[in-house]
């Protein structure tokens, strides 16, 4: 849910950067990854583990993991100084709880970002509580505004449903979240909400507003989301921006009927200097890769 709504703001060319370790869900793994932004500890060889012939490490998702040693930590010390980089002149921090359950390593006890589709029974698995919850954000809030005392930040909760917790225990996982972030939000001006569960659950409960699965949204619902997140956090000045900006794109994922031809070419010639009047009247705006696509 996070990665569909990041990305539709990065491709606006909004100054986003979206899930530095990987898609994390649980309430305890995305802590702990902004504790070590906060303490700008980079990562070690002795924060990998060895298994099934990977490396991988414990607090990032599969996507890290990998073969080579050497090449699995210098993308997550490459990815963790951008995101380092991008903390200290970022305004916003957006934060999306999916599930209230965690699983924790049992040789150090420590709640994992991801199970790498290790044996269950390295794992415990549990709960979170809600005042558990509450005392780690109020703890990493306080430490966050210490450093930046303007940061606004913006709470969500994942529409997608957990079904391995089974019905039952997606809605308790669910409600334990909600009940968290509602508590967080009533001590701090600072602190916000966005309604994503409920437009699905409550605009969006037809069936058709889901994929194939039945568990992730539709393009047609993440669409809804994004155009009612715009609504709520987006300064309407920068709509007409976006707009030219969207349609750009578009005509990115263009399909030529017949590629080289005059046609494509004076397509291409009238887009390259759209980008270009963009560029001029928004100097702000990175459009390089849209400059390059067209050239």
């Amino acid at each position: 849910f996070s990665v569909s709504v990041g990305e539709w703001l990065r491709d606006l060319k909004f100054p986003v950067l979206v899930n530095p370790s990987g898609v994390l869900y649980n309430p305890a793994s995305i802590q702990m990854t902004l504790e070590r932004l906060l303490e700008g500890v980079p990562y070690t060889p002795e924060d990998l583990i060895h298994e099934n012939g990977l490396w991988m490490s414990l607090e990032h998702d599969t996507s890290f993991s990998g073969e080579n040693k050497e090449e699995v930590l210098q993308k997550m010390g490459e990815t963790f100084e951008r995101a380092s980089a991008f903390w200290e002149k970022s305004r916003f921090l957006f934060i999306t709880f999916g599930t209230a359950w965690v699983y924790e390593w049992k040789e150090d006890g420590r709640v994992v970002a991801n199970c790498h589709k290790l044996p269950a029974a390295r794992f415990e698995r549990r709960l979170l509580e809600v005042e558990e919850i509450v005392d780690q954000w109020r703890r990493l809030l306080q430490r966050i505004w210490s450093h930046h005392p303007d940061r606004q930040v913006v709470f969500t909760v994942s529409p997608i449903r957990h079904w391995k917790d089974g019905a039952h225990g997606n809605q308790v996982s669910k409600s334990v979240l909600h009940v968290a972030i509602n508590d967080l939000v009533q001590e701090d001006e600072r602190l916000h909400y966005f309604p994503a569960y409920e437009i699905v659950m409550d605009d969006l409960r037809d069936y058709r507003f889901y994929a194939a699965d039945m568990l992730h949204l539709s393009d047609t619902a993440v669409e809804y989301i994004r155009q009612r997140f715009r609504e709520a956090v987006v300064d309407p000045a920068a709509y007409p921006v976006a707009e030219e900006v969207e349609k750009i794109r578009r005509a990115m994922a263009h399909r030529p009927f017949r590629p080289g031809s005059a046609e494509h070419r004076k397509f291409r010639e009238a887009q390259l200097k759209k980008v270009t009047t963009l560029e001029q009247l928004y100097p702000f705006l990175d459009l390089s890769e849209e400059k390059k696509s067209f050239s």
